[in-house]
Parts: structure tokens; C-alpha cells; sequence
């Protein structure tokens, strides 16, 4: 590197360390801090990382869902409290076989927070080795610890590399063959990464021919179906407040061109929308401002799905990546949704109302196609995603 160029990248750090002691102006000041979560403090997590930050929420378990964490708020290093969940849980988990059967439900037919019948996986102190067990029931079923986040950055002006750390907060709960870790981490920059890892034991479905499986085993007698993960979330957003939460969609227009265009689409309405390259969401309060006098949002991140789609006369809800919709109380699964008076399925609660307290539903899908490596125990694979801060802060709080 120059030294040139190492002096400029010097300077430009200076200008970033003056922003944080030079306010801004008062129309860009920080909205009025957020209260803290409404629960007991027996149903509370609050967790401060090592850089500072700071994670609070409620948690409970819903017999459907499983885990379920509400009144999620954010404090960053140095910064004041922003409130970004009313609440996220699970919302289904769909399990097709290739072959057409058999079709699985898992959180609307099973349930992933039954302790009676046996889904919901009591924890031991070595599936929490560094953190807090909490119970459920007088039964430990949740697990709330820090654990390392490799090279959360590297910088050649700050000489060195910081190794940030994340909340990370999980259940587990056996569905048939598969366990599955429910989990929820909580970053020390503001990220939260919902993911799902299934693990356990290899469906037993097997078939003849390597049309709707692979070959596991000894010679090529015997295969393991091929069969997706199909998995909705739901993200309740309640950023810096519940009101006036807006939801836009941003494409980045060009292929081909040298020049690209950015076009800002604002979801004020109920909608069903779909993955698509340099696509991306933002759940944003227009009211609520960091000393930029920029508007605080979260990024919704959702890039890694294989996309499946079901039948239109039987699976119509699979048919988009994302929905957004108004907050009602009774719409609470992507399907099977029993509520009285209440829609069934998250394709049917779209219909056009206008959207002011927006809940995101978040599908993101994994084809299985089993190889000899699964037979049991089967290594974990995850699938999730990711919603990031954008502009909650002025500048970067790490460390």
C-alpha cells in the first residue's frame, strides 16, 4: 500500500472518529429510546456482548411454532436503544418428497413446542456449555449463550483484526427422523440471522431407481428420496416504534450496461414478492432518524433459497419468497392456520390491505439430495437468512 493511499485511508478515519463527537443537528437527532421488553424477568434474555452491545427480548413456546421471542431491542456499542421485533417464531416447515409423497407440515400438523408429546427436546448443560439454560415448564429447553464471530472486520488503519461475538439463542425439537436446531443469532453490529439446521436421521423412504433419489449404501440397489425443506418465518417489525413502519423494495437496474440505475419501490399495500439478483427489502420508520438524519431500517437479506414451488391446486402459499402483510393477530402460520375467522395460508392473507404495521414472511427453501455421508448420525445443514442494520447508526460500532 502507498503511503499515499495510507494516509488518505488514515485521514478518512479521523473525519469517521469526528462524527461520533460532533453532533448533528436537532432535526436529526436520535428517536426517543425504547422501552424495555414487557415481560417478567423470568421470561427475559438480556445480554451484553463483549463490544458493548446490547440484547434484550421476551421468549416463550408456542405448542405450533416452538420458540417465540418478542420485544426484541437493540442497543449498539455506545448508542441508544432501538426496538426492531414485536415478534418471530417459525412459521411452517414443509417437507415434499420428490416422488410427490409423502407431504409433510411439520409446524401446522406436528408442532415443534409439544413437551407432552415428546417435539420439543429437553437441553443438557453440554447443549449450553457457555451459556444460560432456560426452562420451560420447570424443563431447561432453551439455550441463550455468546458465542465468536469470525473477523467481524479488518482494517490496515486500525492495525489488526477484531473477532466480534453474537447472542445466540436456539431450541431443538425432534420431528420424525429429524432433529431440528431452531436458532436465532444475535450480532454485536445489529444483524440478526434466523436459520434452521436439520439434522438427526435420514428419511427411510427408499426407491429402486435414481429417479427420485440417490443411491446410499452398498451399490446402487437402494436410494434415498430426494425431498425439500421448505421453511416460512415470521418477522413481526416494529422499528423504533410501531408506527409508521413502510416496506420498500429495491432493484438495481443494468444488466449488460455500464451504468446501473437504482429503482425504489415502495410496498404500501399487502404483497407477495420473489427473489431476484441485486434484490433487495427494507422494513424502515421514516420518523425515526440516527445523527445523520437518516431514516433507521432493517435489511432483509434472503439470497440463499433453491426457490421450490408446489402444486397451485394444494400449495398456492409456496409460490413466493416473501409477503408482506398487515399485522393481525390471528394469521400466525404460512399454513394451516386454524384461527377462527382467519385466513388458512399466508397467500390468503395478502389481499391488498394497506400496509402500516408490516409482518414479513420469510421462505427460504432446501432441496436434499441425501448422499452416503447422511446416514446417521446425519450432519447438520442449515438454511436461513439474514436482516441487517441499515442506517440505525451513523457510523460503525465495532469495536
Amino acid at each position: 500500500m502507498s503511503s499515499l493511499f495510507r494516509r488518505a485511508r488514515v485521514l478518512a478515519a479521523v473525519v469517521g472518529l469526528l462524527a461520533l463527537w460532533v453532533p448533528g443537528p436537532a432535526s436529526a437527532a436520535p428517536a426517543r429510546a425504547s422501552a424495555a421488553p414487557s415481560c417478567p424477568a423470568a421470561d427475559r434474555i438480556d445480554t451484553t456482548l463483549k463490544n458493548g452491545a446490547r440484547w434484550q427480548m421476551c421468549w416463550d413456546i408456542d405448542r405450533n411454532t416452538g420458540a417465540v421471542l418478542s420485544d426484541v431491542i437493540y442497543t449498539p456499542n455506545r448508542g441508544t436503544p432501538t426496538r426492531v421485533l414485536k415478534s418471530a417464531s417459525l412459521a411452517e416447515v414443509h417437507v415434499p418428497y420428490d416422488s410427490g409423497q409423502p407431504r409433510f407440515y411439520d409446524v401446522s400438523a406436528i408442532g415443534f413446542g409439544d413437551l407432552e408429546q415428546g417435539t420439543l427436546t429437553p437441553l443438557s448443560a453440554k447443549d449450553c456449555p457457555d451459556g444460560r439454560l432456560h426452562d420451560f415448564r420447570d424443563t431447561p429447553v432453551l439455550c441463550a449463550e455468546e458465542q465468536p464471530r469470525p473477523f467481524a472486520y479488518k482494517s490496515a488503519v486500525e492495525k489488526g483484526v477484531l473477532h466480534g461475538t453474537d447472542l445466540v439463542v436456539f431450541s431443538v425439537s425432534e420431528i420424525g427422523w429429524y432433529d431440528y436446531i431452531t436458532e436465532w443469532r444475535f450480532s454485536d453490529d445489529g444483524a440478526i440471522t434466523p436459520r434452521s439446521g436439520a439434522t438427526g436421521s435420514l428419511s427411510p423412504f427408499q426407491f429402486s431407481d435414481a429417479s427420485s433419489g440417490w443411491p446410499t449404501g452398498v451399490g446402487s440397489t437402494r436410494f434415498s428420496e430426494n425431498h425439500s425443506h421448505n421453511i416460512f418465518w415470521r418477522l413481526d417489525f416494529d422499528v423504533d416504534g410501531q408506527s409508521a413502519n413502510t416496506v420498500e423494495q429495491y432493484d438495481y437496474l443494468g444488466s449488460g450496461t455500464a451504468e446501473r440505475t437504482t429503482k425504489r419501490t415502495v410496498l404500501s399495500r399487502e404483497t407477495a414478492a420473489d427473489l431476484a439478483p441485486t434484490r433487495f427489502w427494507r422494513v424502515v420508520n421514516p420518523r425515526a432518524e440516527n445523527s445523520d438524519g437518516h431514516a433507521k431500517s432493517w435489511e432483509i437479506d434472503n439470497h440463499h433459497s433453491d426457490q421450490y414451488r408446489g402444486p397451485h391446486e394444494t400449495e398456492e402459499f409456496t409460490h413466493h419468497d416473501m409477503y408482506f402483510t398487515q399485522y393481525r393477530e390471528c394469521e400466525r402460520l404460512a399454513y394451516g392456520n386454524t384461527a377462527p375467522d382467519c385466513a388458512t395460508s399466508v397467500d390468503k392473507y395478502t389481499g391488498g390491505e394497506k400496509l402500516t404495521d408490516p409482518v414479513a414472511w420469510v421462505s427460504v427453501d432446501f432441496h436434499h439430495v441425501p448422499r452416503d455421508e447422511d446416514q446417521d448420525p446425519m450432519p447438520t445443514h442449515w438454511q436461513g437468512f439474514t436482516i441487517v442494520p441499515r442506517d440505525v447508526t451513523a457510523t460503525s460500532r465495532l469495536p
